[in-house]
């Protein structure tokens, strides 16, 4: 009897009572369910499709607390708004993966999928033949949705095709200047690297003239007064003052015992001490000193004995 009594007191509480799922999401009751594994799965997929674009992984770090019980068979179940509760209460950690094109190691620009990076690679490679480009795919992981910023497949492509451009432009201009850099003239190591001035040679090394009181120990180059003086290669001014027949004068210790000299100069926008790179504005061309006209008196010194400077310059 007694076990007749406990089967019918159970079979009434079937009929008015159902077992369900309390859910709860760190401490917030969010309803009942029926079956959980599946209420998990569409949490999870809810998550997915929203975050589906470049999403590597998905970490919940917290997760729904279920308990079973008994409650009255009118509750109904809402799942679908149960799940959007659930997703915005879950402590979500999403890794995010892209993909960048790096060219010569620069990366320019970066696109959402392997499939995208590896056919704009093939695209840029069948059309470009320059060997010395280094085109690379790096994959990429963010838990910042925000980091990425992937583009279109053709506006990718366009830019990564114009910094190959620009890239073989600047090694074109690179190899020339290093061709022009071998090709200076040099003493005892010393590359010249410029012409100080233009103009017309009015007076060769060694010549002997009634203004002097001997052989010419430059070479004078006639130009405009004021015309910008260059120094012919890096060094240390030693000299930037006025010196007798020599007028205002600079001189540039460059090393290995080379100097250069420049001499009746108008003005000098140097001092000594001060350090000179190739090519930099010394002083501007002028008359100072013994002077018939507008020129640069230009010498080499080797170890202190001057040089014809057409062995190096104006050949």
């Amino acid at each position: 009897m007694i076990i007749i009594s406990f089967g019918f007191i159970f079979a009434i509480i079937l009929i008015k009572y159902k077992p369900m799922y309390k859910v709860s999401v760190s401490g917030n009751e969010m309803g009942y369910i029926q079956n959980k594994e599946a209420l998990e799965e569409k949490v999870k997929e809810a998550i997915l499709e929203k975050e589906e674009k470049n999403v590597d992984a998905i970490d919940m770090k917290t997760s729904p607390q279920y308990e079973l019980k008994l409650v009255d068979r009118t509750i109904e179940t809402k799942e679908e708004e149960m799940v959007a509760n659930i997703e915005k209460d879950l402590e979500v950690a999403i890794t995010y993966k892209y993909y960048e094109i790096a060219v010569n190691q620069e990366t320019i620009d970066s696109v959402n999928t392997m499939e995208e990076a590896e056919e704009l690679v093939k695209q840029i490679k069948d059309k470009k033949e320059e060997k010395e480009i280094d085109l690379s795919i790096i994959e990429k992981y963010t838990e910042k949705e925000e980091d990425i910023k992937t583009k279109d497949l053709e506006v990718a492509k366009k830019d990564i095709e114009t910094k190959i451009e620009q890239t073989i432009n600047e090694q074109q201009k690179q190899k020339k200047e290093e061709e022009r850099i071998n090709s200076m003239p040099q003493i005892n190591g010393i590359k010249l690297a410029c012409k100080p001035v233009s103009g017309t040679i009015s007076s060769r090394y060694g010549v002997s003239s009634s203004i002097r009181s001997s052989n010419h120990t430059g070479l004078d180059i006639a130009t405009a007064s004021g015309t910008p003086i260059k120094v012919v290669a890096a060094g240390t001014v030693t000299h930037a003052n006025y010196k007798g027949s020599y007028g205002n004068l600079v001189k540039v210790d460059h090393g290995n015992g080379i100097e250069s000299w420049y001499a009746h100069t108008s003005k000098m926008y140097v001092s000594a001490g001060q350090k000179v790179e190739a090519g930099e504005m010394i002083a501007a061309v002028g008359s100072t000193g013994n002077s018939t006209g507008s020129h640069l008196h230009l010498e080499i010194r080797v170890n202190g004995k001057h040089v014809n400077p057409q062995n190096y310059l104006y050949k």
